[in-house]
């Protein structure tokens, strides 16, 4: 068996893109139930906990080192919907979605899921490359 750190880069961008496509349909599920009486927006925090992933990391010599080192699983399992995510409420049907904020989350969330995949691509086109193909 061979080991490589080859993939490594893509094994974290495939976890954050996973996590990208949750906060999309989880945001558009909010969007959702906007009028739904007392509703509670949900969200996932993908990106603290990947940041707290990378500081974690006894290996803090270089970014490689860090990425090498990273726990996916612990990834895969923490990236899951916070059911309440914000508790309050300031509508009188108990409802705490604000459109306006849903709708720029959305926005943002889907850009951040297009660079994603777009630097997935990128590595196995830098690895075709490597390989003279």
């Amino acid at each position: 068996m061979f080991q490589t750190s080859a993939f490594d880069y893509i094994n974290v961008l495939d976890k954050a893109a996973d996590a990208s496509w949750l906060r999309e349909s989880t945001l558009a599920n909010n969007i959702a139930n906007a009028t739904t009486p007392d509703y509670k927006r949900h969200d996932v925090d993908f990106q603290s906990l990947l940041e707290r992933e990378l500081m974690d990391t006894k290996y803090n010599r270089n970014l490689d080192s860090r990425i090498h080192n990273i726990n996916l699983s612990r990834l895969t399992a923490a990236s899951q919907i916070d059911m309440a995510a914000e508790s309050f409420s300031y509508r009188l049907d108990g409802n705490n979605v604000d459109m306006h904020i849903e709708n720029v989350e959305l926005a943002s969330e889907q850009i951040r899921y297009s660079a994603l995949t777009d630097s997935i691509s990128q590595e196995f086109a830098r690895m075709r490359t490597a390989m003279g193909k």
